[in-house]
C-alpha cells in the first residue's frame, strides 16, 4: 500500500496524469536505479579492499642497504637497525576505492646464523602472498654472485622445509611461469598496430633453456643497492665499461634462472626508489605498472620479471674487447688487495740519569771521545783500570760520568 501511495502521489505530479497504470513512472525507475547503482558500488568497494597479510622479505649481506631500503620504501629517515629479524612496513593506499593497507617487509639479518627466523617472516599459508627482495652490494661487485646463490640456497631450503603441499607448489611455479610469459612491455604494447585477436592472446611462447630452471614460486626482485659507487670502481680500480657490462650480464643470467627482476637503485641519490616501490605493489596488489625496461643508463638498470632473454643478454658481449662472457666471474671481477698503511715508527727514548761532572778547560770534543773510547773498552772486553763501572772513564786522577742514551725502536 505504501508503494502504490507514493506512485499516486508522484503521479499527481507529473502532467496531470491521473492514473500510474496507464504509463510507466520514470521517476520511480530512476529512484529504483540509483539505488541499485549505490548498492553495486558499496559490494564492489566491500570485494575491492586491498589485501592484508603481503609479505616482503628482505637477504642480502650485512652491510648492503637491506634495512635503509626499506627504510626509504617507508618514508622514515630516523631508524635504528636491529639484530636477527627486523619488522618494517610500507604503506599501500588505492586512491580508485579510496583503501589503505600495510605491506610487511622483513629484513633477514646478513649472518647466516638467523636464517630459521624465516619461518617468522614466510609461512606456509603466505607463501603465495609473499616476495623474496635480495640486495646486491654494488660497493663490492666481487662478491655478487656469491652472494646472490647463497641467498637463494637460503631461500629454497626454508620453501622446503615449509611442506607445501605438492600441488600447491606446482600452482605457484605455474603462476610464476605463467607471469613470466604474459610478460607485456609498456611501450610495445603502446606502439602496437593493433590489438592481439583472443587467440593470439591465448597462446604463451615458451620459456628459454635457462630460463626459471630455479623456479620458487614466489616472485623474486634482485636489487643492487649503492649504484653511486660505479664513479668509485671507474676511479679507484680502474673499472671499465666492459667490466660493468660483465657483471651485469652475470646478474642478468642469475635473474633469468630464477625468474627475477633487476633494478640498480641508489638511496643516497634516490635513485630507482621509487620504481621499486610501484613495482613492488605491482606484483603484490596488482596495480598497474607503465613502466619499460630501462639499460641506457649504467646506474639505473631497471629489467621487469618477462622482459629478458639470452638473445638480449648477448647484446652487452658485443662491447666486451679484454672479456670473454664464459670467463669465471671470481676471476675477473677480483677483490682488490687490502693497502696496509704502516704507522711511523714511534721513537722512544730512555734516559738514565746521572749527575754528569765536567773538567776544567775539557771541550765538549773530548767528552764524547772519552765516552766512545769507553764503549770500545767495554765492547773488548777489558776494562779500564782502578774502575769497572761501565761509562766511567778515569783521567788526571778524577772520575767523569757520562749521561748514556738508549734509543729504542718498536715496529707495529
Amino acid at each position: 500500500m505504501a508503494a502504490s501511495g507514493r506512485s499516486t502521489l508522484l503521479s499527481s505530479n507529473n502532467s496531470g496524469l491521473n492514473s500510474t497504470a496507464e504509463q510507466p513512472n520514470t521517476e520511480d525507475e530512476d529512484g529504483q536505479d540509483l539505488w541499485s547503482a549505490i548498492l553495486s558500488e558499496v559490494s564492489t568497494h566491500s570485494r575491492s579492499k586491498l589485501p592484508s597479510g603481503k609479505n616482503v622479505l628482505v637477504m642480502g649481506e650485512v652491510g648492503s642497504g637491506k634495512t635503509t631500503l626499506v627504510a626509504k620504501l617507508q618514508g622514515v629517515e630516523d631508524f635504528l637497525k636491529g639484530r636477527g629479524l627486523e619488522y618494517l612496513y610500507f604503506s599501500v593506499h588505492d586512491d580508485d576505492i579510496d583503501d589503505q593497507t600495510r605491506c610487511n617487509a622483513w629484513v633477514l639479518d646478513g649472518d647466516l646464523y638467523h636464517k630459521g627466523l624465516q619461518s617468522v617472516a614466510v609461512q606456509r599459508e603466505a607463501l603465495g602472498d609473499s616476495l623474496l627482495l635480495v640486495t646486491v652490494d654494488l660497493s663490492r661487485p666481487w662478491v655478487a654472485m656469491e652472494s646472490l646463490q647463497k641467498w637463494a640456497a637460503v631461500a629454497r631450503e626454508h620453501i622446503d622445509k615449509l611442506r607445501v603441499p605438492p600441488e600447491t607448489l606446482r600452482e605457484l611455479e605455474n603462476r610464476m611461469a605463467r607471469q613470466f610469459q604474459e610478460y607485456v612491455d609498456p611501450g610495445w604494447e603502446e606502439s602496437a598496430p593493433q590489438r592481439r585477436s583472443e587467440e593470439e592472446e591465448n597462446v604463451l611462447l615458451p620459456l628459454g633453456e635457462n630460463t626459471l630452471t630455479h623456479n620458487l614460486g614466489l616472485p623474486m626482485v634482485v636489487v643492487c643497492t649503492k649504484c653511486d659507487a660505479i664513479s668509485t670502481l671507474e676511479k679507484e680500480h680502474d673499472y671499465k665499461d666492459e667490466h660493468l657490462d660483465f657483471i651485469q650480464s652475470y646478474i642478468r643470467r642469475f635473474c633469468l634462472q630464477y625468474g627475477a627482476s633487476l633494478l640498480y637503485t641508489s638511496v643516497k641519490e634516490m635513485k630507482n626508489v621509487d620504481v621499486l616501490y610501484k613495482y613492488l605493489v605491482h606484483r603484490l596488489y596488482g596495480f598497474p605498472f607503465h613502466y619499460p625496461a630501462q639499460l641506457v643508463e649504467k646506474d639505473t638498470v631497471f629489467i621487469p620479471s618477462g622482459w629478458d632473454n639470452e638473445n638480449k643478454i648477448s647484446i652487452l658481449h658485443e662491447n666486451f674487447q679484454t672479456l670473454k662472457p664464459d670467463d669465471i666471474f671470481e676471476e675477473v671481477i677480483v677483490k682488490p688487495p687490502v693497502r696496509k698503511v704502516r704507522p711511523l715508527t714511534p721513537h722512544l727514548y730512555l734516559v738514565i740519569p746521572q749527575k754528569t761532572v765536567s773538567e776544567p778547560g775539557q771541550t765538549s770534543e773530548g767528552v764524547l771521545a772519552n765516552f766512545f773510547n769507553s764503549l770500545l773498552t767495554k765492547k773488548a772486553g777489558a776494562s779500564p783500570p782502578g774502575n769497572s763501572t761501565p761509562g766511567t772513564v778515569r783521567k788526571s786522577g778524577r772520575t767523569h760520568t757520562h749521561t748514556l742514551t738508549h734509543t729504542h725502536n718498536f715496529i707495529i
